[in-house]
């Protein structure tokens, strides 16, 4: 799967948030290792979104963007 992510550059690093995950953010020393970072991120997220689905009647649905 594919997210979108915002990079955002600072004098301490570089800080990632995924546009598509609200509240799902990590950081860097570099653009690099924030991209790693923010790959890690994505997966705990998805992993705890799982969990609190899982007793949830859950339906997927397409849209031409």
């Amino acid at each position: 799967m594919r997210y979108k992510i915002a990079l955002e550059h600072s004098n301490e690093g570089v800080a990632a948030s995924v546009l598509g995950l609200p509240g799902c953010h990590s950081q860097g020393a570099d653009e690099a290792e924030a991209m790693l970072n923010i790959q890690d991120a994505i997966r705990e997220y998805l992993a705890v979104q799982r969990e609190l689905w899982t007793e949830r009647d859950v339906r997927e649905v397409e849209i031409e963007a």
